[in-house]
């Protein structure tokens, strides 16, 4: 038996495929986040070009929104591997369309909004079913590090894509998406890779609606679960710094595309340096305690991140900003990476815990769920960041999410001691769905 989840040849296919496809996906956000602005700036103000932001989040948010329950129950009925591999072709599609309309200069605020929609319905059927399929790659006893391992590729292809899509665009405006496409199509290869995989045995009763319902069912009875992901949910939506970074490094710190790319590589540094400290030491005690101090951190270091330029340009005047070395320019630099470092934590904790607590033939209900908190937090916290920058100014609006992100770790750390009181990675023995007249 394998001792290691790379010692399994399905699970290192696997692996490489959802790095690939997170790095695409993440590189393509924040390209498609920038030309959004820099066309809108053209002719809008800062503060209308910052709604514009704010739509683009809720465009790609909406078929998230309308088809995560369906995308779930599917992926508990279908093999989870040609539901991923029809929507990596699909985003593939997408980037390839983007890089060819970016090329030859025809490219539009409509059709981005047009394909960014369409990424969403990708996005919507492979989230479940890559995150359920880890489990049905290795045997039980690897299982908790086969799903650390899995939690780390998508979280170093969340904080390094964007970064790399940054620096790809200020190479050439086309470059990122094409190399997006290119790593779909790898991500594509490899699940074609993976061969067929034992499931559990598949309970399935009541109507299909009532099956897709009990994904959210599950979630509301499981209270570990539901405080997990409630948590990123409400910390990140109102912590959405990154949506903002656009503005920041166009007219606030004013360093260009070239500096967005800086801008979006430090959390993606602070990410990586922490999943080597965990491939080295693991999290093994005391890991809801960490998950909410790691929200914590990531909130203060969201106001850190707001207010440098605010605070230094006033006290060292235009030197503060403009070029790579401004003091404030490196004090947004440190807050982003402690940002990155604090996320890095809390989705190594999270994921962990709601895949070891989820039976696998609910894996893909509740991975739904999860992806569409998780994309609630994400592109719908980059539409209240847009929104709320258009009404009060970026500043403003990143200060006050970064506050409200530590007022919810404090409410959450009360309203579910479940979170505090996990203390390992370790599931109860014989894990079972809570019975329906649980509640919370």
């Amino acid at each position: 038996m394998a001792s290691h989840p790379f010692a399994v040849p399905n699970f290192r296919a696997y692996w490489v495929a959802r790095l690939a496809a997170t790095l695409g996906q993440m590189a393509m956000v924040i390209v498609i986040g920038w030309q959004v602005y820099d066309i809108a700036r053209q002719t809008m103000t800062v503060k209308e070009a910052s709604f514009q932001l704010g739509l683009i989040g809720v465009a790609q948010f909406l078929p998230l929104l309308v088809l995560s329950l369906f995308a779930g129950w599917v992926a508990d009925r279908i093999d989870r591997r040609w539901i991923a591999r029809g929507a990596l072709t699909l985003e593939a599609f997408c980037a390839l369309s983007l890089a060819w309309l970016t090329y030859s200069h025809t490219i539009s605020l409509p059709a981005l909004f047009g394909i960014a929609a369409l990424l969403g319905v990708a996005r919507a059927f492979a989230s479940p079913a890559l995150g359920a399929l880890a489990p049905n790659l290795v045997p039980k006893a690897i299982l908790p590090t086969a799903i650390a391992l899995s939690s780390l590729s998508w979280q170093a292809g969340t904080v390094i894509g964007p970064a790399m899509g940054g620096y790809l665009y200020a190479a050439a405006d086309w470059l990122a998406y094409a190399v997006a496409g290119a790593l779909f199509l790898l991500s594509l290869l490899m699940l074609m890779l993976i061969s067929p995989v034992p499931r559990s045995a598949r309970k399935f009763e009541g109507s299909p609606w009532v099956q897709m319902v009990d994904g959210l069912h599950y979630v509301r009875r499981n209270r570990l679960v539901l405080g997990a992901i409630s948590l990123d949910l409400f910390a990140v939506l109102l912590g959405g710094a990154t949506a903002m970074l656009p503005v920041y490094a166009r007219d606030i710190l004013q360093v260009g595309s070239e500096g967005l790319g800086h801008l979006r590589a430090a959390p993606a540094l602070g990410a990586v340096v922490t999943a080597i400290f965990f491939s080295w030491r693991p999290l093994k005690t005391e890991v809801g305690k960490k998950m909410l101090a790691a929200v914590g951190l990531f909130g203060v270091a969201t106001v850190v991140f707001g207010l440098s330029a605010p605070l230094l340009v006033p006290a060292l005047g235009p030197s503060a900003i403009g070029h790579d070395f401004a003091p404030a320019v490196l004090l947004s630099l440190a807050a982003l990476f402690v940002l990155g470092a604090a996320d890095m934590v809390s989705v190594y904790v999270r994921q962990s815990l709601i895949q070891l607590y989820t039976p696998d033939e609910m894996r893909g209900r509740v991975g739904a769920v999860s992806t569409l908190f998780i994309s609630g937090s994400n592109e719908l916290g980059e539409a209240e960041s847009g929104f709320l920058a258009a009404l009060i100014g970026p500043v403003a609006a990143v200060v006050g999410g970064g506050v409200g992100a530590v007022l919810v770790t404090i409410l959450w750390a009360k309203l579910f001691p479940e979170l505090r009181r996990a203390r390992t990675f370790d599931p109860p023995a014989n894990l079972e769905i809570p019975p329906k007249e649980m509640t919370t």
